[in-house]
């Protein structure tokens, strides 16, 4: 690999993964459900016009993301868990290494390009319903909080992009590694919500405590930080939610809400390359 620039390397296998992507349909796909949930929470808005007057495009941006919040794990897995499985299985990973290129640069390559193809079409979905509501309805667009729902969904994605290739470079079976994505992604929206709530039931627990217990999960912070910026109070969420609004603020748990997911993601990708670096491509 003598001689070879690093940025023309990582430009080679980002073009092989997009056109990967691009033969798989990937960008239509994220595209067309994203479009189809806005369609949906915009026509929503619409019917409620018809009977109470529109209650503005912050409201229906604000259930568009609650929404969001549980798909774009669930994007996100299904996207990145079988690259390396399938890489491995139909021999793509044996003979591009055969060739000048280093495996760390095809494992960034391939997260550049499934983190892009899942934010980008969401970032146009965001803007595009936000600008709609404006011209459509008269209403004034909540740009500061579609930023930060473009942000906290971003760091989301990126979490589950790394949890999703950690588990591809783990797991080799495919049957294996697709129930491991979907226990995955019902633990994440679901499953810990239920169990939480059942230790609450049982145990007399402090706010404190039941948020850390919450936060740990990076779909709770995400829905925390997207909840504050239109409801600073916390109102909905009971004692915790009064804890949370008079000890952080939407601020703190705006920067928690990125930051964790964040955290999350780059930690699972760096296991997940340690492990790819160790591991047989065959």
């Amino acid at each position: 690999m003598a001689g070879v620039p690093f940025t023309q390397e990582l430009w080679a296998a980002a073009r092989l993964d997009l056109a990967e992507v691009r033969r798989g349909r990937w960008l239509v796909f994220s595209g067309v459900v994203y479009a189809a949930l806005a369609a949906i929470f915009v026509l929503v808005g619409l019917r409620e016009s018809s009977v109470l007057g529109f209650t503005g495009a912050g409201r229906v941006l604000l259930s568009l993301c609650h929404a969001l919040v549980l798909l774009l794990p669930l994007l996100a897995l299904t996207a990145t868990g079988p690259v390396v499985q399938r890489a491995r299985e139909d021999g793509s990973l044996e003979f591009l290494f055969s060739l000048p290129l280093r495996r760390e640069t095809w494992f960034l390559g391939v997260t550049l390009v499934r983190f892009c193809a899942l934010v980008l079409p969401l970032v146009a979905m965001l803007v595009l319903t936000g600008l709609f509501g404006r011209f459509m309805f008269g209403e004034a667009v909540a740009w500061p909080f579609l930023w930060r729902t473009i942000g906290v969904s971003a760091c989301l994605l990126l979490a589950f992009t790394g949890l999703g290739l950690f588990i591809s470079t783990t797991i080799r079976n495919g049957t294996r590694g697709t129930i491991a994505l979907l226990a995955l992604w019902a633990l994440s929206v679901a499953l810990l919500d239920f169990a939480l709530v059942t230790v609450m039931l049982r145990v007399r627990l402090e706010p404190a405590v039941v948020f850390l217990l919450a936060g740990l999960n990076p779909v709770e912070t995400a829905r925390l930080a997207l909840l504050s910026g239109v409801e600073p109070e916390l109102s909905t969420l009971g004692p915790v939610g009064f804890f949370l609004a008079t000890r952080l603020g939407p601020g703190p748990l705006l920067a928690l809400g990125m930051a964790w997911p964040a955290l999350v993601g780059l930690g699972a990708l760096g296991a997940a390359l340690a492990r790819f670096r160790r591991g047989d491509v065959t």
